[in-house]
């Protein structure tokens, strides 16, 4: 009988914290890793760390941010490791910190990787997750969510660009779960409320383990009904 190949999860926005958990998290069921960010040496590390671990990796260094770069990286992981099954989008900007001084470049770079950079990845991975009854998993932040609470807080920490870009993308992954469920693509999201532990938002004052939030990434995957969760 022939081999049966891995599946493949793209891990996009790779770093300390989340994305870590989740290749560490998805690695150890079985699934291949293809490690997606724009610092060649953090994503060498990765692939080093992982590989000691017993876990199959292999870096693609793209910037998120940039349709076309998007659009041949899928190119490149099907090309290597086969089909996607999972794409996991755990990349972010806040370059447009405080919207009152920020030029349109800058505002147009927070919302392309959010939501332009991710249609993207999707449209482009499309028929590898159709075919494999596959899933896109979204990281998101508790930002995102219409409350002048949280309006305030995100004018008050300078994280105005963050917030947009969480919002618009939260509304894109409720509408692209209903577009693709009969596909039998799943979409889902887990919206972050805490500091995660070594993460880029820690100074010290992280409660959140990233293994935590990848369990309830794989919990959302297996089970495939809920579109968006809370840690």
């Amino acid at each position: 009988m022939p081999a049966v190949m891995a599946k493949t999860i793209v891990v996009g926005g790779f770093g300390p914290g989340i994305a870590t958990a989740m290749a560490q998290k998805f690695g150890a069921e079985g699934f291949t890793i293809a490690l997606v960010g724009r610092s060649e040496e953090r994503l060498a590390d990765g692939v080093k760390t992982l590989g000691e671990k017993g876990i199959t990796a292999t870096a693609f260094p793209a910037d998120l941010g940039s349709p076309a770069a998007v659009k041949a990286l899928v190119g490149k992981v099907r090309d290597k490791l086969g089909p996607i099954s999972v794409l996991h989008w755990n990349a972010y900007s806040n370059a447009a910190s405080d919207l009152l001084v920020a030029d349109v470049a800058a505002v147009h770079a927070t919302l392309d990787v959010a939501v332009t950079g991710l249609l993207t990845a999707v449209q482009e991975a499309l028929p590898d997750l159709r075919q494999q009854k596959g899933a896109v998993l979204v990281t998101n932040g508790g930002l995102l969510f219409n409350d002048p609470n949280i309006d305030e807080r995100a004018a008050a920490w300078n994280l105005m660009g963050l917030a947009l870009g969480n919002a618009a993308k939260h509304k894109l992954v409720g509408m692209l779960s209903k577009k693709l469920k009969a596909d039998g693509v799943y979409i889902g999201e887990v919206i972050v409320t805490g500091t995660v532990k070594g993460s880029a938002f820690d100074k010290g004052n992280g409660t959140l383990e990233a293994g935590k939030v990848a369990q309830k990434f794989w919990e959302l995957y297996s089970a495939r009904n809920e579109v968006s969760a809370q840690v």
